[in-house]
């Protein structure tokens, strides 16, 4: 006698609703943790930093927390809304970040603004680095396989495989990705400046991966050369 298979269980977000698919706390803490970091930056150096609009990144963060923790649609229609909302702030993020890079290389050329201290340098490098990697981590949550919500109804991977996809004796029944295997693979990807244990299947997957690699390749070699300079 074949036995149909069960719904899943509806996911929650542990505030008491339905939420986008996943716990929505670990990227909270994330975007929160860079906001208080840019802020900080933009504190101990009110008048210099790669991005010279001091307070748009941490406005744009704080919009995106507000989108992540008041929200609780209950229905298809709002959890979509909220997918898209959250996708174009995240998306602004890391336009903002790639301009934050370009701004601080063009000042490393031309030996401007912070460049000529070493402390303030690496820094501001350290904390643009960080945007980068947090901006592209929440991209990479938002665009795989349609976002959280979408991958907790379709598990098979879509725009990366993870080792749990690819080996799954490795990994518990019904295992999923969340934002925080998103975020190792933000820091090991402008780390190693290639993929690591995740392989992108898409051309976006593909694409965004490289970019950040770039980006962070130009980073690691310009700030930490002048950084060494700077202090001798």
């Amino acid at each position: 006698m074949v036995r149909h298979a069960e719904a899943p269980a509806a996911v929650t977000d542990g505030i008491g609703g339905p939420a986008i698919g996943e716990s929505r706390w670990p990227p909270v803490c994330a975007v929160l943790i860079f906001l208080a970091i840019n802020i900080a930056l933009r504190v101990w150096l009110p008048d210099e930093g790669a991005l010279h609009v001091r307070w748009l990144l941490p406005a744009i963060e704080a919009v995106l927390l507000v989108v992540l923790l008041t929200s609780n649609p209950g229905n298809v229609a709002e959890r979509q809304r909220l997918h898209r909302v959250a996708l174009l702030l995240v998306g602004i993020l890391v336009a903002a970040a790639l301009w934050s890079t370009a701004l601080l290389v063009y000042d490393l050329i031309k030996g401007k603004g912070v460049t000529n201290s070493a402390d303030e340098l690496l820094a501001t490098g350290g904390v643009v680095w960080l945007g980068n990697n947090v901006s592209f981590a929440l991209l990479y949550w938002l665009i795989d396989g349609g976002g959280p919500l979408a991958r907790s109804r379709h598990p098979q991977p879509v725009d990366f495989a993870f080792t749990q996809h690819m080996s799954p004796e490795l990994a518990a029944p019904g295992w999923r990705p969340i934002f925080l295997d998103y975020l190792h693979l933000g820091f090991t990807n402008a780390t190693a400046f290639s993929p690591t244990d995740v392989m992108p299947l898409t051309h976006r997957a593909k694409y965004a991966m490289l970019l950040q690699s770039t980006v962070a390749l130009a980073l690691f070699g310009l700030i930490v050369a002048r950084a060494v300079n700077a202090f001798t």
